[in-house]
């Protein structure tokens, strides 16, 4: 008997290495790999159109801070990424000019002082009788004139983020009108600024949304309140976040794109805008050939599946062949696979735990031949 074993024991071995996509475990093996077989199951999965896009805010959370009246930055301390609250400085600006218009502001207020008391002097006259009336109505336009000329001052410096009232003085403070981080610091001390140069620009990320980019012969296949799964282009794990479609833009752009909004499901501190993202519509569901993710390994660029062997190489193991398969949609666990064609219509069992554990033998295998 053991003349005869020894034959069929060499066989086996034989057979296992014509086969280099094989793997033979003992059954102590397979315990210790946890490998559990399962079949293909069919599954709901949604049918997905893979789009890009980027993370951005309203065009109300995206502030731009210049001089109104331009001058030299004599101070900021502010660096990229900072937070700021609503009118804290932003940095001091100093401008010869400045004096000049406070100057103005001063003594058109001291003028108007005077035109009230003229006005008021004018207006008890004229009801005595003692004066005639356009000596009043000259005191009435005076006053008002230089109203309107102080008001006018006033709102200047208060524009220039000068003090109004009090001492002179030469610098005036440039406040963040909203609160948020600070997207850019376009500065430095010293440099001289314009009113239209834009020396910071301030990002408040409440509201953030997923703005996606389709092309213009996929549009029809998307419609509001539709699922978007999306994870961060700079996102080594690619966690996946989700959000869903809320406008659909009805221009097409030179490339033959049109925008997507779509508002996150949660709002999360950690994104920032400006960064690029991968999505998938999801336009449909249909039912797809499934295995747990777990089932399927990933060599190289290629993705594959453990199938058991129909026979042994010898007793109290277990063969089982390496497949090649193509990986559509991943979804709750699962993943939609697609078999060869010679694979197909056969009763398979697939490795639906431990494939980890058999591709690391199968490669250990290969490497010690």
């Amino acid at each position: 008997d053991k003349d005869k074993a020894a034959p069929t024991e060499a066989a086996g071995e034989a057979a296992e290495k014509a086969a280099p996509d094989c793997v033979t475990l003992t059954t102590a093996e397979q315990q210790v790999g946890g490998v559990r077989l399962g079949s293909l199951t069919q599954r709901p999965m949604s049918g997905g159109l893979k789009v890009n896009g980027v993370l951005d805010v309203p065009p109300e959370n995206l502030v731009s801070v210049s001089a109104p009246l331009g001058g030299f930055v004599d101070r900021t301390d502010l660096l990229q990424g900072s937070r700021v609250r609503a009118g804290q400085v932003l940095a001091v600006i100093r401008n010869p000019d400045f004096v000049q218009l406070q100057q103005d502001y001063l003594e058109a207020r001291s003028q108007l002082k005077y035109a009230r008391a003229e006005y008021e002097r004018q207006g008890e006259l004229y009801r005595q009788e003692v004066a005639p009336q356009k000596n009043y109505q000259r005191a009435q336009a005076e006053y008002e004139a230089l109203q309107v000329k102080t008001n006018a001052q006033a709102a200047r410096l208060r524009l220039a983020g000068l003090p109004i009232g009090g001492g002179i003085v030469s610098t005036a403070t440039l406040r963040a009108p909203k609160g948020g981080y600070v997207k850019a610091v376009n500065v430095s001390i010293g440099q001289s600024v314009t009113p239209t140069d834009v020396l910071f620009e301030i990002v408040n990320p409440e509201h953030l949304h997923v703005e996606l980019t389709v092309f213009e012969k996929d549009i029809p296949q998307v419609k509001a309140q539709q699922l978007v799964r999306f994870s961060l282009g700079n996102d080594s794990v690619s966690r996946e976040r989700t959000a869903h479609v809320y406008l659909i833009s009805k221009t097409i752009s030179d490339e033959r794109t049109v925008r997507v909004h779509a508002h996150l499901d949660r709002e999360d501190e950690q994104l920032l805008p400006g960064t690029f993202v991968r999505a998938v519509i999801e336009t449909n569901r249909v039912t797809v050939p499934t295995l747990p993710e777990k089932a399927v390994v990933q060599y190289g660029a290629q993705a594959f599946v453990f199938v058991a062997a129909d026979s042994a190489a010898k007793a109290g193991t277990a063969v089982y062949r390496l497949v090649p398969v193509t990986r559509g949609v991943s979804e709750d666990g699962y993943t939609e696979i697609h078999l060869p064609a010679a694979e197909q219509g056969k009763p398979l069992r697939f490795v639906t735990e431990g494939a980890y554990a058999l591709l690391g033998k199968l490669k250990n295998s290969e490497e010690e031949e």
